[in-house]
C-alpha cells in the first residue's frame, strides 16, 4: 500500500517537473520501471564558481515516501563543504541534455578522455530538507527546516542549487573544504573552476 501512494506521488511529481521544470533543473526517473531511482542535473548558480557547470546527481526514494525524504548524491566532481567525497572516473555531460527531456532520460555520463582519476561524491548531500522529520536531536535544525511530506522533489533540488551558491560551514560533510571556504576563499573558488572545467571535459 505504502509502495503504491509513493508512486502515485512519485508520477504526479515527475509531470510536475517535466510540464514546468524549474530554471536550470533537470530531473526524472532513470528507467520508467523503476519510480523510485532518479537522475537529476543541476545547473551552476550564476554569479559562482559553479557557473556554467552541470552537475549529476542521484536520487533514491524510500517506498514510504513521501513520509520519508530520499537520499541524495551527487554522482559527478564536487568541490563543496556540504558533500562527502571518493576516488572514481572522471565524467562529463553534454549541455544539450538540459533542454531535451528524451535525451535526458536515455543519457548516461561517458568517462572523458583528457582527465585522469579524480575525487568524487560517494553520497549523501548534507542539507536540512533531506533530514528525517521531526526534531533534530542535536537541536542545530528547526523542525520546520527539516523533512515533511508537503516538501517535493523540485523544492530539494533548488535547495541544492542554492546550497551550491551558499554553503553551510557549520555543518559540513567535507571538512577540508569547508575550512578552505572559510580561510582561504579565493584558493577555493579556483578548485571549484578547475572541477567545473574538467566536468564540461575542458
Amino acid at each position: 500500500m505504502a509502495a503504491t501512494v509513493a508512486s502515485k506521488r512519485l508520477l504526479q511529481e515527475y509531470k510536475n517537473l517535466t510540464n514546468d521544470p524549474p530554471d536550470g533543473i533537470t530531473a526524472g526517473p532513470v528507467s520508467e520501471d523503476d519510480l523510485f531511482l532518479w537522475e537529476a542535473l543541476i545547473q551552476g548558480p550564476e554569479g559562482t564558481p559553479f557557473e556554467g557547470g552541470i552537475f549529476l546527481a542521484e536520487l533514491k526514494f524510500p517506498k514510504d515516501y513521501p513520509l520519508a525524504p530520499p537520499t541524495m548524491r551527487f554522482t559527478c566532481e564536487m568541490w563543496h563543504p556540504n558533500g562527502a567525497f571518493l576516488v572514481m572516473p572522471t565524467y562529463f555531460i553534454h549541455m544539450e541534455t538540459m533542454s531535451n527531456t528524451e535525451t535526458y532520460r536515455s543519457m548516461r555520463a561517458r568517462p572523458s578522455t583528457n582527465t585522469p582519476l579524480s575525487v568524487y561524491p560517494t553520497g549523501l548531500v548534507c542539507i536540512s530538507i533531506l533530514h528525517a522529520p521531526g526534531d533534530d536531536p542535536m537541536h542545530y535544525e528547526k523542525a520546520s527546516e527539516r523533512w515533511s511530506p508537503i516538501q517535493s522533489v523540485e523544492k530539494i533540488l533548488i535547495s541544492v542549487m542554492s546550497m551550491l551558491a551558499q554553503p553551510n560551514d557549520e555543518s559540513p560533510a567535507n571538512v577540508d573544504c569547508a575550512r578552505m571556504w572559510r580561510e582561504r576563499r579565493q584558493e577555493y573558488e579556483r578548485r571549484v573552476r578547475e572541477c567545473v572545467r574538467r566536468g564540461l571535459g575542458l
